[in-house]
């Protein structure tokens, strides 16, 4: 794996008082020369002027003259465990890629999992980013979020696409979640991730999403990402269901779905579910999101990367569906920049840059149902922001934030600890 940014040591100093050319709370305009006051709790304690903002003694100080502070990115879909895995994949086309990485991740032991969750834990800090929607099923991005103290939701994958096997890996996933709860803490939620309608069955789909409802658990479904997994599902035709047919596996039913109608067939789609990718949606799936109050994942880079198509995020945002940004993983993009989905957002919806910065910060929060505690600059929220590098000219803040490099990331800190600095 090659070397990148490491986790700075945890610490117990967490009150601090930062301030700098600009201070982007989101919810608010602007504040030219700004500051925030953090507690020894880690929230916010005060925002505003830097003038209004107290001074108190022996809490360290520190201010920017050319740069911006805003709330830390909310990153809402990542694979941290397959950090590593970048450029080891060739195929293009979709269902033969998911077969490699299948095998690809096989040649992992669990510690190497675990460092490749810490190194794109790290990786996610120096990108600005605070808070994660995590996918995966191995385990090591809620370890590593849990040793780190960090934010986010680690959300267990389950496979299994033969109905006959639904209870076995419903059982399994079931243990596997209560042993991660021991994990969960303020910052750190568990959820759940049956996969995707071409690798879960129907009936292990209903066993996921009744016991995620009773135990107020949140939800996570890559669905809608391809054309193949709507070929799937409405004619049981295409490469997913020749994979099927080859492993005596009976395809789904009834035929004739489209991937969310399918998810709402099952009773998958509520307030608490996230949907990833949606791309192959038509505005009968759109309104079905709205009816269920369900949130989308949207990953216009690893859309365009497989060329699956361009998610109507337009038509999203005018329904009101809540949206946040993902950046998926390395495997896809190569790298972690949610800022960069931001500029590939701004390609299909009529978005300025206020926009897109809150759909990189609310808006994720929002999607994962965070936004009463991170997302944005206000007192009593966690103090999760970034400090980015301005340019000297003073041009236009929002627009030069929302263009701004991985290297225009200063100091990146999670409920008031400092989790990267750039050197």
């Amino acid at each position: 794996m090659a070397p990148g940014p490491r986790l700075i040591s945890r610490t117990e100093v967490l009150a601090r008082r930062l301030a700098a050319r600009w201070l982007i709370p989101i919810e608010g305009d602007p504040i030219e020369s700004g500051a925030i006051l953090i507690g020894s709790d880690g929230r916010i304690q005060e925002v505003g002027h830097d003038a209004n903002v107290s001074r108190p003694q022996g809490v360290p100080s520190h201010t920017w003259e050319d740069a911006a502070i805003l709330p830390g990115f909310v990153n809402t879909h990542t694979h941290l465990e397959l950090t590593g895995f970048a450029d080891r994949i060739q195929e293009t086309e979709f269902a033969s890629w998911i077969r490699q990485l299948r095998q690809l991740k096989t040649t992992r032991s669990a510690e190497e999992y675990l460092n490749a969750a810490r190194q794109g834990l790290a990786d996610c800090y120096a990108a600005g980013v605070t808070t994660v929607a995590d996918t995966g099923d191995s385990g090591a991005v809620c370890l590593a979020l849990a040793e780190a103290g960090g934010s986010g939701i680690a959300y267990q994958e389950v496979f299994g696409p033969h109905p006959d096997q639904a209870e076995q890996s419903f059982a399994e996933l079931r243990a596997r979640v209560l042993e991660l709860q021991n994990r969960a803490s303020m910052r750190l939620r568990i959820g759940v991730s049956p996969h995707a309608p071409y690798t879960v069955s129907g009936r292990l789909f209903r066993l996921v999403a009744q016991w995620a409802r009773a135990e107020n658990l949140r939800m996570a479904v890559h669905i809608a990402e391809s054309p193949a997994e709507r070929q799937f599902l409405s004619a049981g035709t295409g490469p997913f269901a020749e994979a099927w047919r080859s492993r005596g596996i009976p395809l789904p039913q009834p035929l004739g779905k489209t991937p969310v109608d399918w998810l709402a067939e099952h009773g998958v789609l509520s307030e608490r579910c996230l949907c990833i990718h949606a791309v192959q949606v038509d505005s009968a799936d759109i309104e079905r999101l709205v009816e269920s109050r369900a949130a989308v994942a949207h990953c216009p880079l690893s859309n365009r990367a497989h060329q699956h198509g361009a998610a109507p995020l337009e038509q999203f945002l005018k329904a009101g569906i809540r949206v946040g940004l993902g950046t998926d993983s390395v495997v896809s993009v190569g790298r972690l920049d949610l800022l960069a989905e931001a500029r590939a957002a701004r390609h299909l919806a009529p978005l300025n840059a206020g926009d897109v910065l809150s759909l990189c910060t609310l808006g994720g929060a929002r999607a994962l149902g965070l936004e009463g505690k991170t997302g944005s600059l206000v007192a009593g929220k966690w103090a999760d922001c970034v400090v980015i590098r301005l340019p000297r000219d003073r041009g236009r803040v929002l627009e030069d934030i929302a263009s701004s490099s991985l290297a225009d990331v200063l100091l990146t800190c999670v409920g008031g600890k400092e989790v990267y600095r750039s050197v």
